[in-house]
């Protein structure tokens, strides 16, 4: 039979030299680090969208967020690599001495309601006074409509979307299905261009690749709640 024993291979110049072809290059570190938080009432599919987009995945009944939590997805735009850091806050009004903690230093914000349940679109302008309060002002505001697989329970029109969202200067505004994975990864991509686009190329080199995110270790909670924002930007 033949010898297939580690000292038959073990001296072949042919396939050491192989081996060496095929070792893997290193990965090539992310451009920029960028975090985008999720903030909307407690069952709006807040969890389902982030575990969507980054993992492809969809659970039918997912447990309610406690706190905070947060995925990490490396995307590529404008040819650099991006790092996301996105987090995943609690719906309930009992978390938002923690959930606020998180606002300041998000370039981006995913404001979420169910179209099937108005009571989560009445709590938009709730939301929109923790943005005003604790946000950056130049934070890119998204604002989505989820559950979109659910249309014939529909209570929020989308003409009731729009509206909401001009009515706030910047806010984008969409709907969604996490379930039907629709729009999931244009919600999140478009928000991130949009981020790109507003800031010159000077300050995002000397802001994105310098704050947000630590990579070792990632804090679970900021040291400090920001200070409330004398600005308010929605009547």
């Amino acid at each position: 039979g033949l010898d297939l024993g580690a000292g038959s291979a073990a001296g072949s110049p042919a396939l050491s030299g192989g081996q060496s072809r095929r070792r893997k290059q290193p990965p090539r570190p992310a451009d920029f680090k960028l975090q985008v938080i999720i903030i909307g009432s407690r069952g709006v599919g807040k969890t389902s969208l982030m575990e969507r987009f980054t993992d492809d995945t969809f659970c039918e009944a997912c447990k309610s967020t406690v706190g905070v939590d947060f995925k990490i997805k490396t995307v590529e735009l404008r040819g650099k690599k991006i790092r996301l850091q996105i987090w995943d806050t609690a719906g309930q009004e009992r978390f938002n001495s923690i959930t606020s903690a998180y606002y300041r230093s998000a370039k981006g914000i995913i404001l979420v309601y169910d179209i099937t349940k108005k009571e989560t679109f009445d709590d938009l302008p709730k939301w929109m006074k923790m943005i005003d309060k604790y946000a950056s002002e130049d934070a890119e505001l998204l604002l989505v409509g989820n559950k979109l697989d659910c249309e014939v329970d529909r209570e929020i029109t989308r003409q009731q979307g729009e509206k909401f969202a001009q009515q706030i200067t910047g806010m984008r505004f969409c709907e969604a299905s996490a379930k039907d994975n629709f729009n999931v990864d244009e919600i999140f991509l478009k928000l991130v261009d949009d981020i790109l686009k507003k800031m010159p190329l000077d300050v995002i080199r000397n802001e994105l690749s310098n704050s947000i995110l630590s990579l070792q270790p990632e804090p679970e909670i900021p040291p400090e709640l920001p200070p409330p924002r004398p600005h308010v930007r929605c009547c």
